[in-house]
C-alpha cells in the first residue's frame, strides 16, 4: 500500500447544516495535517453523521466550505474522492458472498486488484483471521463492522478516513484491533476524522475535538 501524501491539509471553514428548518450547527471549524486526528462528540440529533458526510463531500453545506490542500474541494471533484475513505453507520456487506469475496469485490471497485495474501493478512489485522469461506450472512454484527474497516484498509490507502461510529458492535479484541490500525494510518502521515460514543485512546500525533450540540 502506498503512504499517505507527504503533505497534506483538510481546511473546514464556517459550516453550516440545515435541515428542513431547523439550524443542526453553525460555524464549525478546524484544521486537520498529517497525523491528525478529529473526534467529533454530540448528542444524536446534533448532526455528527452530517458532519462527516460534509467532510466526504456527500452532503453541501447551507454555508461553509471545505478545502483540501488550498483548494475547494467542491472544485476538486473526483481528484478529492481519491483521498477519502468512509465508513459510515451502514457496513455495506453483501451477505450473499463469503469475506474473502467482500473484500476481494470492494478492492476491485476501488482499481485495486486484492491477492489471497493481502486479503489475508488484512483479516488477520482485524482480528477475523480464518473467515475467508464464510458466507457474510453467518457473521455476528461485531465481525460485520471489522469487515466493513477490513474492506476500507484493503482498498488501497487513502490519505483521509472518515469513520462514523468505527468502535460499535465490537468486542475488546475489536476496538483494540480498530484502535491500532488507526494509529498505524495517523504515524504514516494519514488524517482521521470520527465519531464514537466511546473513549478510546487513540495515541496521534495530533489531536482536535468539536462537541456539537443539539
Amino acid at each position: 500500500m502506498n503512504a499517505p501524501s507527504a503533505r497534506s491539509t483538510l481546511r473546514a471553514s464556517g459550516l453550516q447544516c440545515v435541515r428542513g428548518d431547523r439550524r443542526v450547527f453553525d460555524g464549525v471549524a478546524f484544521e486537520l495535517s498529517n497525523g491528525g486526528l478529529l473526534w467529533v462528540s454530540g448528542p444524536n440529533g446534533s448532526g455528527k453523521t452530517s458532519l462527516l458526510r460534509i467532510v466526504c463531500g456527500l452532503l453541501q453545506p447551507a454555508a461553509g466550505g471545505i478545502e483540501w490542500n488550498g483548494r475547494g474541494i467542491r472544485d476538486l471533484g473526483e481528484e478529492y474522492n481519491q483521498h477519502i475513505a468512509y465508513v459510515g453507520h451502514l457496513n455495506a456487506v453483501k451477505e450473499e458472498l463469503k469475506v474473502g469475496e467482500n473484500l476481494r469485490f470492494g478492492a476491485r471497485l476501488a482499481g485495486v486488484e486484492a491477492t489471497d495474501e493481502a486479503i489475508r493478512a488484512t483479516l488477520q489485522e482485524f482480528a477475523i483471521h480464518g473467515l475467508e469461506d464464510l458466507p457474510c450472512r453467518f457473521l455476528s454484527q461485531g465481525q460485520k463492522r471489522r469487515l466493513a474497516l477490513a474492506r476500507m484498509r484493503l482498498s488501497g490507502t487513502r490519505t483521509v478516513w472518515v469513520l462514523d461510529e468505527p468502535f460499535a458492535a465490537l468486542d475488546v479484541a475489536g476496538v483494540e484491533a480498530v484502535k491500532l490500525v488507526i494509529e498505524e494510518h495517523l504515524g504514516r502521515g494519514g488524517l482521521a476524522v470520527l465519531t464514537t460514543h466511546q473513549e478510546v485512546a487513540i495515541a496521534a500525533p495530533s489531536v482536535q475535538r468539536i462537541e456539537l450540540k443539539k
